[in-house]
């Protein structure tokens, strides 16, 4: 299958992993590569038999960003634009710990973020994919674009538990609260052990939760078949308990085996955070 990929959004949102992730996935990339040069890069990548493209375009290419409709629709290919962007205190602290210069460099790094986003205004409103990096680790944004474009993936329900405590996901399609479950975290046995283990998975699952269970099981698997009948490649469901470490993983491994009819990825992203909470 022939694909053309453009890679766009905030510096300091992830566009580096995205990159490499899908140089991992089998595409030819090319970085901060200016709209009037995709089609010439597409025609050769295609001419050589290369199917899958892959390019950066961001604020670094901003002299080139006009009339940037025209050139989504010059391609031979019609491109998936992935955006990727995160709060301004998260891309704040990210520059801090890499020291890196803001390529727009024109006031103070916050300035520089918001002149960014009217820079790539246009751009963000053809984009086919969002994605809100703010609570996302490297390897959960691998995850979610390899449920996009990894090989041989017609459809991929993403799976993913998470803390309330630690903030709930914004780019999911669907969020669901699971903290009226029973609680691991006040039995001193099993407070230290996860969601992974099966003490804690049959706690959670006693009479009281397996009732709730089978109602959450059914409806995510009735809104991930409608998510696949509309012909959309990849569906999003977060599970959040308070602490992302006991009830919220058991229900997102219970809903692995359960819908395993669908491809799925599983990302536990507060797992490693501790103990969970009351």
């Amino acid at each position: 299958m022939n694909r053309f990929v453009i890679i766009t959004g905030l510096s300091g949102a992830g566009k580096t992993t995205a990159v490499h992730a899908l140089e991992e996935f089998g595409f030819f990339t090319a970085d901060n590569l200016p709209p009037p040069l995709w089609l010439s890069l597409l025609e050769l990548c295609l001419g050589q038999g290369l199917t899958q493209v892959a390019v950066v375009t961001d604020a670094r290419t901003r002299h080139f960003l006009s009339d940037i409709e025209f050139w989504l629709q010059s391609v031979s290919l019609k491109p998936v634009v992935v955006y990727l962007e995160a709060d301004d205190d998260v891309l704040i602290r990210r520059y801090g710990f890499t020291r890196r210069t803001h390529p727009l460099h024109e006031s103070t790094l916050l300035g520089d973020l918001r002149a960014e986003r009217d820079v790539l205004a246009d751009l963000r409103s053809h984009a086919d994919v969002v994605i809100d990096t703010s609570l996302l680790s490297a390897k959960a944004l691998i995850a979610k674009l390899r449920s996009l474009f990894g090989q041989d993936q017609a459809f991929t329900l993403s799976l993913s538990s998470f803390g309330f405590k630690h903030g709930a996901p914004r780019d999911a399609d669907l969020v669901l609260d699971v903290r009226g479950l029973p609680n691991p975290f006040y039995d001193p046995e099993l407070k230290h052990k996860s969601g992974l283990e099966q003490e804690v998975s049959q706690h959670v699952f006693s009479s009281e939760g397996t009732a709730f269970y089978q109602l959450l099981r059914d409806f995510v698997t009735a809104n991930t078949e409608l998510a696949r009948r509309s012909e959309r490649s990849s569906y999003s469901v977060a599970i959040g308990c308070t602490g992302g470490f006991h009830r919220s993983v058991a229900v997102v491994e219970a809903l692995s085996r359960d819908l395993s009819q669908y491809a799925s990825t599983v990302t536990h992203r507060d797992l490693e955070k501790g103990e969970g909470g009351a």
